[in-house]
């Protein structure tokens, strides 16, 4: 960690994100009783510690992307959540699906009027 990241005021998650934490780990912890698994074993299957996996179950926003994408292959529902992540599956994906997307996007000014 460098100093300036350790001279910077913690920020507390916005609430929808917290939310989010918390009903993630909530179905973790489903689906690994589901499967009939402890913490221990489903830790082992995806390569975490225990502790990483109590974690996420708590709905701590500690644990890496990563490591919670190894307990969701572990559990058998990774594929699910890359498949609710493909834009081409919402309306508005679909709807534009026939666009190209640009090689970069620059900040649109919301304050200025459409009408020109």
């Amino acid at each position: 960690m460098e100093a300036s990241d350790r001279n910077r005021p913690t920020r507390r998650s916005p609430l929808p994100v917290r939310r989010a934490l918390r009903d993630l780990g909530n179905d973790v912890q489903v689906w690994r009783k589901l499967r009939g698994l402890t913490q221990t074993q489903l830790a082992d299957r995806a390569n975490v510690g225990r502790r990483t996996l109590v974690r996420l179950e708590q709905g701590e926003g500690a644990v890496s992307l990563e490591k919670t994408l190894r307990v969701l292959r572990a559990l058998g529902v990774l594929e699910g959540l890359s498949r609710a992540l493909d834009p081409y599956e919402s309306d508005i994906g679909r709807l534009r699906s026939d666009e190209q997307l640009p090689r970069r996007v620059r900040p649109r000014d919301l304050t200025a009027s459409d009408d020109g």
